[in-house]
């Protein structure tokens, strides 16, 4: 499969998680009962019904999956996949919970430790965010979860990344469950820069996505993530003209990496 072919698979998988999350939260009867993971996540019903749909669909390509919820492959084995999709099926699940629609679906295809293609979708608001090597970073507004749709016709639709950024203050991004005293601090020196700084806070995957399109200049992470809270992000982020970069060193952020946790990052 090309590379076109394998994005458009995995716009077609980030609908159908993003559509079984969507029955969860709407539903009166929704059981938004919250397991507690060994790393200490909240887990729900939602999680694991949209992983279901992501891999099936991902699985078709013979392409190795490594997802937020399943057992990953011992490195022995993974280090070996020059190629692989990196999935979190719901990113944002506090969120989820607390009825703050800031969440997200992402899948991310890495080659070689970098992001080449991903794809984030907001169920709630139905927008969608895709990017690929060669092709650039877009946003679609409007995306049903049910739709049939084509990368062609979305990209023909689309809005290319970065948008005009238009006549406003240069903007951090930050976690509305996240914030701590380094993010704090680090947005202090900020303003010594920027004295009409304009901070905004939000959920999951989407802070990346707003830098990538221009509505936010910058966004620190000064906290714990995995790699598949970043990849699919990262690559909007990346064909859009931005970065992942580690907080200390400033080293672009890697992927498949023996660790999976990521270290603090800044995307700028």
């Amino acid at each position: 499969m090309t590379l076109h072919e394998l994005t458009e698979t995995a716009v077609k998988a980030a609908l159908k998680g993003g559509k079984v999350i969507n029955e969860v939260y709407e539903s009166p009867d929704s059981d938004f009962k919250v397991e507690i993971k060994a790393d200490n996540s909240p887990l729900t019903i939602a999680d694991k019904r949209s992983d279901k749909e992501i891999r099936e669909l991902l699985e078709s390509t013979e392409i190795p999956v490594l997802s937020e919820e399943m057992a990953a492959a011992p490195y022995e084995q993974r280090g070996a996949w020059n190629l692989l999709w990196i999935v979190d099926p719901l990113d944002g699940t506090k969120e989820f919970v607390g009825r703050r629609d800031d969440f997200t679906v992402n899948i991310a295809l890495v080659e070689g430790h970098t992001p080449v293609a991903g794809v984030v979708y907001l169920p709630v608001f139905k927008t969608l965010y895709f990017a690929l090597k060669g092709e650039g970073s877009f946003r679609v507004d409007n995306v049903g979860d049910d739709e049939d749709v084509s990368l062609t016709s979305l990209i023909a639709r689309g809005h290319k990344l970065p948008l005009d950024r238009g006549d406003r203050p240069y903007t951090c991004v930050a976690s509305v469950s996240h914030m701590n005293e380094d993010t704090r601090l680090f947005i202090e020196e900020l303003k010594l820069k920027h004295p009409d700084l304009k901070t905004v806070s939000r959920g999951s995957s989407i802070k990346i996505c707003l830098v990538a399109e221009g509505s936010a200049d910058i966004y620190p992470r000064f906290g714990p993530t995995m790699e598949w809270d970043t990849a699919a992000g990262h690559a909007v982020a990346l064909m859009a003209g931005h970065d992942v970069v580690e907080a200390d060193g400033g080293a672009r952020l890697a992927y498949n990496k023996k660790d999976l946790l990521n270290p603090h990052f800044i995307v700028r």
